[in-house]
């Protein structure tokens, strides 16, 4: 899945345009909202090269996976609010790539990416349809990190010692374009895309390391209330 965001937000553009059109109840000034969704996280994986011994392009991908996501906002004003989320960690697989493609699994990885929202929504607060953008600050945690077999056997080949790893928590920032429909005075539903820059290293027990582009894009569908 490729997003281009300048895309999204030439639409979100159009779409503000109409949005003062309506007349149902939508986020404001000092209005607190929750929604509950599902969020398919899936990162846009560049890898590096396993550092030697491990043969010259000795590479990794990632799976996506969906979480369930409980997003909670606040508007400070009728255009500007906060958001943040609370839900379960992201369980990613790790493949083998390049040079050792069709390898199968090599291990496994939960993160969870914690992200706090600056956003801006476009129209008036009784629009129907209310596109907005955000610019978040994301810091990247990574858990219970497990090698396979097949990590082993590239990483520390013959040595009979399983091939253990980490991933290094990183801070970096995430932007968001989303479109929201109001269609109840307490009850909406949006759909949110949010890209993040994340840059992460590697470290394996053998003391290689492996440098990663991640890049994660995240799709939202939820439904909220406004309280």
């Amino acid at each position: 899945m490729k997003v281009r965001f300048d895309s999204l937000v030439k639409v979100l553009g159009v779409a503000a345009a109409l949005a003062c059109a309506s007349t149902a109840s939508a986020q404001s000034a000092g209005q607190l909202t929750a929604k509950f969704g599902v969020d398919q996280l899936t990162p846009k994986v560049e890898s590096g090269d396993i550092s030697a011994p491990a043969l010259p392009g000795t590479k990794a991908d990632v799976e996506k996976d969906t979480q369930p996501v409980l997003i909670l906002a606040y508007g400070l004003t009728d255009n500007i609010s906060l958001e943040t989320a609370l839900g379960t960690p992201y369980k990613h697989k790790i493949y083998g790539a390049g040079a050792i493609a069709g390898t199968g699994q090599l291990g496994t990885v939960e993160a969870l990416p914690a992200t706090l929202f600056a956003q801006y929504r476009f129209g008036a607060p009784n629009a129907l349809f209310r596109p907005f953008v955000g610019i978040g600050a994301t810091y990247a945690y990574f858990m219970k990190e497990r090698g396979s077999a097949r990590m082993t056997a590239i990483t520390n080949p013959g040595r009979g010692v399983p091939t253990t790893f980490s991933i290094d928590n990183k801070f970096t920032y995430t932007a968001q374009v989303g479109m929201a429909f109001n269609f109840h005075e307490r009850w909406f539903a949006d759909v949110t895309v949010n890209k993040a820059r994340l840059r992460t290293d590697v470290h394996f027990s053998t003391g290689q390391t492996q440098h990663m582009k991640l890049d994660p894009v995240a799709v939202v569908l939820a439904v909220g209330y406004k309280f």
